[in-house]
């Protein structure tokens, strides 16, 4: 961001490739680096110009009100490029979770990732029906069965319940949301694939949510809910989820009451949305 100019680098590339913008976003975006107060509506009413800086090719052009399918098919062949040996997408940038938890180096997995790419690949496979996409996606489940210990996102709580980590940090920090959006990957693969294909991304589902059924209330505050399990791990102070994650818990745990019939996905999610509206659970 320079004065009112926002630019974005497409990076340097050697063969032909498709790239797909979002200007609306990509105005937001650069809005929030200005730090501005602004959140009116960003409408776009005619485009003036359009202004590439360096050398290269471009060809078939467009410009549309919508690209959904072709964002879709643009990111699982994405995923299909860059996935690694181990099945996963390494994130290639420095974590720290909390000043008490280890630095996660560049190269670590993500559970959630893992999670996201399956669903995006399980996806593609079902509008396509190409064999590319439903392997890469099998393929991913590798990283939920190696230790986070041992370059994984698979934790274990009290050596009794397994739990795959959005961030797979030292000590484990059992952050939430990402572990049930690694659930629901694992649900879309294994609703996808065939049953033989499918038996070990099934297992992993059943393994992620026993642990869920048995963790889920250290997660209730009783007038919100909580992010990870810091408090536990590192004995201080409970990080709490602000009002756009716990939403997110809301929501995800209503995904799995549609899913699974679980009374207790169904009454928690009911609970929590109920602290929005400024209900709190009951005292002595």
């Amino acid at each position: 961001m320079k004065g009112s100019h926002i630019t974005y680098n497409i990076g340097e590339n050697q063969s032909w490739r498709t790239i797909n913008r979002d200007l609306v976003a990509d105005i937001r975006k650069g809005i929030a680096l200005t730090k501005s107060k602004q959140n009116k509506k960003i409408n776009i009413r005619k485009i003036i110009k359009i202004i590439l800086h360096g050398n290269g090719y471009l060809d078939n052009f467009k410009i549309s009100s919508s690209n959904h399918m072709e964002n879709f098919y643009a990111s699982a062949d994405w995923l299909l490029r860059n996935q690694d040996m181990n099945g996963g997408w390494p994130i290639m940038v420095n974590r720290k979770l909390d000043e008490d938890l280890k630095v996660l180096p560049p190269g670590w997995y993500s559970a959630m990732a893992q999670g996201h790419a399956i669903s995006v690949l399980t996806r593609a496979f079902t509008a396509t029906h190409k064999r590319k996409y439903i392997e890469a996606a099998l393929h991913a489940t590798k990283l939920y069965t190696i230790p986070s210990t041992e370059g994984g996102v698979k934790a274990r709580f009290l050596d009794t319940y397994n739990w795959y980590e959005e961030y797979p940090t030292t000590p484990s920090s059992f952050v939430l949301n990402g572990f049930i959006y690694s659930l629901i990957g694992l649900y879309d693969l294994k609703m996808t694939a065939s049953q033989e294909e499918g038996r070990d991304a099934s297992q992993l589902y059943n393994d992620g949510l026993r642990s869920l059924k048995a963790m889920l209330m250290m997660y209730d505050t009783g007038s919100g809910s909580i992010y990870d399990l810091r408090h536990m791990v590192l004995g201080k102070a409970p990080n709490l989820a602000r009002w756009d994650y716990h939403a997110t818990h809301c929501q995800q745990l209503m995904l799995l009451a549609s899913i699974e019939k679980e009374p207790i996905f169904d009454v928690t999610s009911k609970r929590w949305m109920s602290y929005m509206k400024g209900k709190r659970a009951k005292h002595n």
